[in-house]
C-alpha cells in the first residue's frame, strides 16, 4: 500500500495547487482519473526516454507520465494545460536538466509539483553513481590539440645558461595549401612565426620562418591550413649559447598534420601517433638534443588530477615545464597531429590577418589556448548516449521510488536488476556492432551536437554537426564548414534525428549535392519505430554500422 504521507501530499496538491484553476480541473477531468485517492505511486518525467527508464524499474502499480511527448523535442516543447494537471498530482518527478529541456517545461515543473516531492534532476544525481560527463565547449574549434612551442632542459653540455636563446626554425612545408603558426598578441595583432606561404630562404638563416625562445621557455600557438591534405612541415632547431656566439645545431625533425583528413590514413604513417586533444608542443630538448612533441598523457592513463587542474582534463598553465607523469614524449616520425574538420574557423577582419586570406574565408585553425577559459560550465546534456550512464540513471530512480514508497522497494531493486542486466547486454551490442566498422570510416556527422557521449564510449568520431543546438538557425558559415567537412572525409553518409526532420534541411540538401545517404539517429526522442531507450540504442548501432560500412 502507498504510505499515508504520500496520500496527503495527494490530498494537499487538489486543495492548494495554485497553478491549477477551477477550468483546469472541470476541463481536463474527461482526460483522465489524476484526482482519484488510489494506491498508486505517480511519476512524472520530462522526456519519453526517462518515462522509459522509469517504467522499466518501477513496474506495475505505478503510474508514469512524460510531459514531452515520446516524439517531442525537449529542447522547445511548451507545456499544456494536461501537464500541469499530471505535474500537480505526482508523488515524484524526474528531470534530466543540464539545460537539456526548454526552459518552460523546467519552469512548469518546478512551480506546479506538490510540496515534499522529489524532484530529481537525474543528469546531475547520476554522478554519485560513476556517472561520467563531458563539459559542454564554448567553441568547437577549441576542442583540439593544443600544439604550443617549449624549451626543455638545461642543455649544461653545450654551455647554456639562462642568457641564451634557442631558434626553431621551419625550412620546408609540403601540403595542399597554405600553413602559418602565429601568436595572437594582447592587442589581437598576430605575429608571424612561420609562414609557407611566401617561402623559405636558407640564404638568410631562415629569418622569417624562426620563433626564437629563451631557454626553460614555453608558449601558445596558432596553426592554420588554407585547404585540406596532409601536410609535412621540416623544423630544425639551433642554441645561440651567448650573443655573439656561433650557433649549434641541436636537431631537426618533421611534423605531419592531417588537415580535415582521416589521420589514421596518412600515406607512410600507418599505424602511428594520432595527436588530437590536449595540450602538446613542439619541445626542443637541449639535453637530448632533439626536436620532439611533449603531450598531454591519454586521459586512461594520466595520475588523478590534483587540486590545480582547471576541470577540463589539462592542468593550467602557469608557464613552466611539468614534465611529470601526466606527460610523455612522441616521435614527430612516428606521430600525426590531427586538424578536424569541426576546426574550420573564418579569417577575422582584424588588422594583420591578410597572410590568410580574406575576412571570411574558412581556413583549418589550431588555435592558441587560452586554458581555463575555454570551457563553459555547462554539461553536456546527453548523457544516456553511453549505456553506462543510462544504467547510473537506473541506480538513481531506483533509490528515488524507494525512499518515496517503501513498501514496494523490494519489487523495485528486483525490477532495477532485471533491467540492468538488459543494459550490460545492450552495451555489449553497441560495443560489438560499432567496432565492425571501419577505423577509417567511423566518423559521425549529424543534425545537432547530441553524441559526444556516444562518440567517446564507442569509439566514433563525431566529425560534424549543423548547429550545436537544433534550436539555432544554421549560418551561411555553418553549411559552408559541414559541406568541406563531408567532402573531405569522404563520407558515405550523414544521420538525421527523425523528430527534427522538418528543422534539417541544411543537412539534408548538403547530402544530397554530395550524393550521400541519409541515415537514422535517435538522441532525444523515440518515433513509430523506436518506442524504447533500448531501442534507441540498439537502432543508433544499426544504423551507424549499416550506413558507414
Amino acid at each position: 500500500m502507498t504510505s499515508r504521507p504520500l496520500r496527503q501530499r495527494r490530498r494537499q496538491a487538489v486543495v492548494g495547487a495554485a497553478a491549477v484553476t477551477a477550468l483546469l480541473l472541470t476541463g481536463c477531468a474527461s482526460g483522465g482519473n489524476a484526482a482519484s485517492d488510489d494506491d498508486r505511486l505517480r511519476v512524472v518525467t520530462t522526456t519519453g526516454i526517462l518515462a522509459d527508464l522509469v517504467r522499466n524499474v518501477a513496474g506495475d502499480g505505478v503510474e508514469v507520465t512524460s510531459i514531452v511527448p515520446p516524439t517531442g523535442d525537449p529542447h522547445s516543447y511548451d507545456p499544456t494545460l494536461r501537464d500541469v494537471r499530471d505535474i500537480v498530482y505526482a508523488d515524484v518527478a524526474f528531470s534530466n536538466y543540464l539545460l537539456l529541456e526548454a526552459h518552460a517545461v523546467v519552469t512548469t515543473l518546478d512551480a506546479n509539483l506538490p510540496d515534499g516531492a522529489p524532484n530529481v534532476s537525474l543528469a546531475e544525481s547520476a554522478t554519485k553513481y560513476a556517472a561520467e560527463v563531458i563539459p559542454l565547449v564554448e567553441n568547437v574549434n577549441l576542442d583540439t590539440v593544443w600544439l604550443g612551442l617549449r624549451v626543455r632542459g638545461a642543455g649544461t653540455e653545450l654551455g647554456a645558461s639562462r642568457a641564451s636563446e634557442v631558434r626553431l626554425r621551419a625550412t620546408a612545408a609540403d601540403g595542399p595549401g597554405r600553413m602559418a603558426g602565429y601568436l595572437t598578441e594582447t592587442f589581437g595583432r598576430p605575429r608571424v612565426y612561420f609562414d609557407s606561404g611566401d617561402g623559405f630562404d636558407a640564404s638568410d638563416g631562415y629569418a622569417r620562418d624562426t620563433a626564437t625562445l629563451p631557454t626553460d621557455a614555453h608558449t601558445h600557438m596558432s596553426w592554420a591550413f588554407t585547404e585540406p591534405g596532409v601536410y609535412r612541415v621540416a623544423m630544425d632547431a639551433e642554441l645561440v649559447t651567448e650573443p655573439e656566439a656561433r650557433p649549434q645545431t641541436v636537431g631537426e625533425t618533421t611534423l605531419t598534420f592531417a588537415v580535415g583528413v582521416d589521420p589514421y590514413s596518412v600515406p607512410g604513417m600507418e599505424g602511428a601517433e594520432v595527436l588530437d586533444a590536449g595540450h602538446a608542443d613542439v619541445a626542443v630538448d637541449l639535453d637530448d638534443g632533439a626536436v620532439v612533441l611533449h603531450a598531454d598523457a591519454p586521459a586512461t592513463d594520466a595520475a588523478p588530477a590534483e587540486s590545480g587542474d582547471d576541470g577540463t582534463g589539462h592542468e593550467p598553465d602557469t608557464g613552466h615545464d611539468h614534465a611529470d607523469s601526466r606527460t610523455r614524449t612522441l616521435d614527430p616520425a612516428e606521430t600525426v597531429v590531427s586538424v578536424p574538420n569541426k576546426a574550420l574557423a573564418s579569417v577575422p577582419a582584424g588588422a594583420g590577418f591578410g597572410f590568410l586570406g580574406r575576412p571570411g574565408d574558412q581556413v583549418y585553425l589550431l588555435p592558441q589556448a587560452v586554458l581555463g577559459k575555454h570551457v563553459h560550465g555547462e554539461i553536456d546534456p546527453h548523457l544516456w548516449q553511453d549505456v553506462r550512464n543510462a544504467q547510473a540513471y537506473v541506480q538513481a530512480i531506483r533509490d528515488t521510488l524507494v525512499a518515496a514508497d517503501p513498501a514496494r522497494a523490494d519489487q523495485f531493486r528486483a525490477n532495477a536488476e532485471d533491467y540492468l542486466a538488459l543494459l550490460r547486454e545492450t552495451d555489449a551490442y553497441v560495443h560489438r556492432t560499432i567496432a565492425r566498422i571501419p577505423r577509417s570510416d567511423s566518423y559521425l556527422v549529424t543534425t545537432h551536437d547530441a553524441f559526444a557521449y556516444l562518440g567517446r564510449a564507442y569509439d566514433v568520431e563525431v566529425a560534424g554537426f549543423v548547429t550545436p543546438n537544433p534550436a539555432t538557425e544554421p549560418s551561411v558559415a555553418d553549411r559552408i564548414k559541414l559541406t568541406r567537412t563531408v567532402q573531405a572525409l569522404d563520407v558515405p553518409a550523414v544521420f538525421l534525428e527523425p523528430n527534427l526532420a522538418a528543422r534539417s534541411t541544411v543537412l539534408t540538401e548538403v547530402a544530397h549535392e554530395n550524393d550521400l545517404r541519409v541515415c537514422d539517429i535517435y538522441s532525444d526522442a523515440f518515433d513509430d519505430h523506436v518506442t524504447t531507450y533500448i531501442d534507441l540504442m540498439r537502432a543508433n548501432a544499426d544504423s551507424l554500422r549499416r550506413c558507414l560500412t
